[in-house]
């Protein structure tokens, strides 16, 4: 077995705690990441407070994870000790269904075994996440990352980035397009990022003008302050897609009567209620309404690969394990710009210290 040392939500709502416990030795396929980064998603929160039901306890957090791998088992090809690794949401799914062959392993038939708050395969053996010293993955499940980018901004790009690059790729998002992203933080700052990337018309929606400097910094090149009275009606059936990243609840109506005609609204927030649609926004101008959820092994990989070529990284605000209850309340609160990530090295000094 692999000791290792975590932080952990011991009961709902329970604030983290230091938590010991054991990962599985590393098997011919696997290997030993000695975590550095690991990005505090509001996920996060929403799991460690049974938001979404179904949460695990003892529930060590974390899928936004970057480090350096320690140990390969015998059969591993696709990593040596020293590289630089990173692991997302996911650690291991069937790998037979329809789903999984055309490496959409996220939406596995079978059973995706999530990085924590989750099940290995054989959906008994709970999953601890990244907010700990170390984890043993599976080759196949872990994403190869550039040692020369800023490894602490590079670990949201694992969940945050790979959730809003998947859905921009998806719809063919390019020089041109007119792109709308609800709400700008951790998920909206990088949608900005890859939109602007990609060369499309951006325009920020907020209901705070005091993000409109940062929008701009980011690359958008409009900005509306949507709780202004009359704010939306001239931008009327002018965007070709508009990803949505709130996950309070909020009318989806008025963001639909902006699409052209087959434009996309595209869900990746999840709020806690249900959203009343009006059918006529889409059946009159054949609009569509869809989610998406992260990406597969294979479309994160493309991500990251496109982040190292573009030098695109998240903007991070960096903290020891000892101040992630606060992080929790400022990322509740949306004081945040734009995403904290833990340096592990403050978990690892307290691991030492317990003994």
């Amino acid at each position: 077995m692999t000791k290792s040392f975590g932080y952990a939500a011991p009961e709902k709502k329970a604030t983290l705690e230091p938590f010991a416990f054991e990962r599985r030795a590393v098997g011919p396929n696997d290997i030993l990441i000695e975590i550095q980064f690991c990005g505090v998603c509001h996920s996060d929160i929403h799991q460690v407070n049974d938001d979404w039901g179904g949460s695990i306890y003892p529930m060590v957090p974390g899928h936004e994870i970057v480090g350096r791998v320690a140990e390969v088992g015998a059969n591993v090809e696709k990593f040596k000790e020293g590289d630089t690794a990173g692991v997302g949401c996911m650690v291991d799914s069937c790998r037979r269904c329809a789903s999984c062959e055309a490496g959409l392993e996220q939406f596995c038939a079978v059973h995706t075994a999530l990085t924590y708050n989750g099940t290995e395969m054989d959906e008994t053996t709970p999953t601890f996440g990244g907010y700990s010293t170390n984890i043993v993955v599976d080759e196949s499940f872990a994403l190869k990352i550039s040692p020369e980018q800023n490894l602490a901004a590079v670990a949201p790009l694992l969940c945050a980035g790979i959730t809003t690059y998947s859905p921009l790729k998806r719809f063919d998002i390019k020089h041109g397009s007119k792109v709308g992203i609800v709400g700008l933080g951790g998920l909206g700052h990088m949608g900005v990022k890859f939109a602007v990337a990609m060369g499309a018309d951006v325009t920020v929606f907020s209901t705070s003008p005091t993000k409109e400097e940062d929008a701009r910094k980011l690359g958008a090149q409009h900005f509306v302050v949507t709780k202004e009275p009359g704010a939306l009606e001239p931008l009327a059936s002018q965007f070709d897609f508009i990803l949505d990243t709130v996950s309070a609840p909020h009318d989806l109506n008025v963001y639909l009567e902006l699409l052209k005609y087959n434009g996309a609204l595209v869900l990746v927030g999840i709020p806690g209620e249900p959203a009343a649609v009006l059918a006529p926004l889409l059946v009159m101008r054949q609009r569509n309404l869809t989610g998406s959820a992260i990406g597969g092994i294979p479309e994160t990989q493309e991500m990251l690969d496109y982040c190292a070529a573009k030098n695109i990284v998240s903007d991070i605000e960096m903290i020891g394990i000892d101040a992630i209850a606060r992080a929790y309340e400022r990322t509740v609160k949306g004081d945040v710009r734009y995403r904290f990530v833990i340096d592990i090295a403050s978990l690892k000094s307290i691991a030492a210290n317990v003994g």
